[in-house]
């Protein structure tokens, strides 16, 4: 953008590296160029202010399809000054005094631009449909457009060259848009719905496995713990066997041990009483050749080691009588030496409980 000074009669004007200024005075050609600074006077100069770097127009404009379907043409349009001398003097890019209006060159390149591609862009789309706009429109807009707008001699008259032309879109109406965009979007619907029933179905497989799995886990437990509970009865079968062995070996043997010492007993009480009865026997034996009297005495000696006291003892004259005469009768085969000191501690034993009696 050029900067302009303005003092009393006089102006500067600075130019910029974009822009290229030709300098008019009384219709001659004074300054041109890109950079520029000079001094002029605003009353007999006329500027204009050339851009020299490149264009971008971008443009939208409607067509009508070989069926009869209206479609909307988006392009872009690059383009730049070759001859700015030719330019500012066919179109309206002059610097204007303050206060005034901006120039028109811009929108003049730019109508006419415009206007060029809509008239080759209409042609084009009118020998097709709408499918096939829609499906090449693009390529074949984008040839046609750029060997048209080339080609032009007002552009070229002009000084004007175009860069290049982009098609951005073609596209139909809302409604025959959606319309189009139907059968595509029920498919990719379809084919979500597929994925998600795959989806559904996979995770209903893999649920299934997992079940069985569990499943198969749950039965190799039970199995497990139904061999751990045989094996469990098995040993609690196999301790009370062995206990009871155990106990019948115990009781055997205790039978063993009792049998044993009733045995022992048995022989004692046997041993003792064959002592005993051979003691008797010797005794008895003794006995046997011993007189009535001296048996009497002897059992009397027995039974005074356990007969009670006696306080009073009454013998009769006849019991005295019997008595003495028992004792001082002799044996037929002769006197009994033996007897005689028994006899005689009787006789005194006698004596002195008899003088008892007589109190």
């Amino acid at each position: 953008m050029a900067h302009i000074k303005r003092y009393p009669w006089i102006n500067h004007f600075l130019g910029s590296p974009t822009g290229y200024v030709v300098h008019l005075q009384k219709g001659a050609v004074r300054h041109q160029g890109v950079g520029q600074a000079f001094w002029y006077r605003p009353a007999n100069s006329v500027l204009s202010e050339i851009p020299v770097d490149d264009q971008e127009l971008p443009t939208l404009f409607h067509a009508i399809t070989r069926d009869h379907q209206d479609v909307s043409i988006q392009a872009n349009v690059t383009y730049r000054f070759i001859d700015p001398v030719a330019v500012s003097s066919r179109l309206d890019f002059g610097l204007q005094p303050a206060g005034a209006g901006p120039a028109t060159g811009r929108e003049q390149v730019a109508t006419i631009i415009g206007q060029l591609c809509q008239s080759h862009a209409i042609d084009q789309i009118a020998t097709t449909t709408l499918a096939e706009a829609l499906a090449r429109g693009v390529s074949q807009l984008r040839t046609v457009l750029s060997e048209a707008l080339r080609a032009d001699t007002r552009l070229l008259s002009t000084g004007i060259e175009i860069l290049g032309v982009q098609v951005l879109a073609v596209r139909p109406e809302s409604d025959v848009e959606r319309a189009l965009q139907t059968p595509v979007r029920e498919q990719l619907q379809a084919e979500a719905d597929r994925a998600v029933y795959e989806r559904r179905a996979v995770a209903v497989e893999r649920e299934r496995t997992i079940s069985e799995n569990e499943m198969a886990s749950q039965i190799e437990l039970a199995t497990r713990r139904e061999h751990l509970v045989a094996q469990e009865g098995a040993n609690a079968r196999r301790a009370a066997e062995e206990k009871a062995a155990a106990g019948l070996i115990d009781a055997h043997a205790l039978a063993e041990r009792q049998g044993i010492s009733a045995d022992a007993e048995a022989n004692q009480i046997r041993l003792v009483g064959d002592a005993a009865a051979a003691r008797e026997a010797a005794t008895m034996e003794v006995y046997r050749g011993m007189e009535q009297a001296t048996l009497l005495a002897l059992a009397l000696r027995e039974a005074a080691g356990s007969l009670p006291n006696i306080g009073n003892l009454t013998i009769t004259p006849d019991l005295l009588s019997g008595a003495l005469a028992g004792l001082f009768r002799e044996p037929a085969g002769g006197p009994a030496p033996v007897a005689a000191g028994p006899l005689a501690a009787g006789s005194a034993g006698l004596a002195g409980n008899t003088g008892t009696s007589g109190k």
